[in-house]
């Protein structure tokens, strides 16, 4: 697309491992300031896309663009510094680091003292610890988690875990935030907090969102645009009502003809 506001261009993007396509010509865009959903039944590709997106894997097939530049064959520390950040299905904290410490870790990109200053221990690099810490206890804030800033991630709820997750994504300053299942193994309760939390850190943080969710209640209620994937190609685009009463989505979940 030749649309200044596209953030992500996926370029009729495939991938195949030995002789199966797990994601096979999927074109789709996103503009800035979107909120958009990925969703399939179980094997459909999402997660593949995903790593594809982010660096994880390389397109067998395609091009995908990041802000009108090709990302193919970045790796994903290359991605994210270029402003595309993720959270994982499977949660993928430092267990053994300290709350505090695992949102510290995504600030380090950002430092401005150099290694030779952290080597010898010079004023500037106490000085730049100090400001990451600062604004590392304020994301934690965000997400209730400052109480708990000293425990070990491991050692967290699950829905904490979660939240510490994102909070970790959003230190790393992207400019697109990539969810994957981020309500999975969470309650009603905190599916509905978390549904809150995504519209609210999208305004504060002025982020475009793709969103991986099984849960169809969170993606209806905050997606503005639907993608759906079956068997690793895209069946259908649209909007929330759309694709709720699109005959192709309600095949592929049902597994029959309507």
């Amino acid at each position: 697309m030749t649309d200044s506001t596209v953030v992500l261009d996926v370029q009729h993007v495939s991938r195949t491992f030995g002789g199966l396509k797990a994601v096979s010509d999927v074109a789709m865009f996103i503009r800035q300031g979107e909120l958009v959903g990925l969703i399939g039944p179980n094997g459909a590709g999402k997660t593949t896309l995903f790593n594809l997106l982010t660096g994880v894997y390389e397109p067998s097939e395609g091009k995908i663009l990041f802000n009108g530049e090709s990302v193919g064959g970045l790796k994903p520390y290359q991605i994210t510094q270029k402003g595309a950040a993720r959270t994982f299905q499977n949660i993928r904290l430092f267990g053994d680091l300290s709350v505090l410490d695992n949102v510290k870790v995504a600030y380090h990109q950002h430092t401005k003292h150099s290694v030779w200053s952290s080597i010898l221990r010079l004023p500037s690099h106490f000085k730049g610890e100090q400001e990451i810490t600062e604004k590392a206890i304020e994301f934690l804030k965000i997400f209730k988690l400052d109480g708990k800033q000293n425990e070990l991630a491991k050692n967290l709820p699950y829905g904490e875990q979660r939240r510490l997750e994102i909070a970790r994504a959003l230190a790393a300053r992207p400019k697109l935030l990539l969810l994957d299942e981020p309500a999975a193994g969470m309650n009603p309760q905190e599916t509905h907090d978390l549904m809150e939390l995504i519209q609210w850190i999208r305004k504060e943080f002025d982020l475009t969102i793709l969103l991986i969710e099984h849960d169809m209640s969170l993606v209806m209620g905050v997606c503005e645009r639907i993608y759906v994937l079956d068997r690793g190609i895209l069946i259908a685009d649209g909007t929330p009502s759309e694709i709720r009463s699109n005959p192709k989505v309600i095949e592929a979940y049902l597994g029959q003809e309507v």
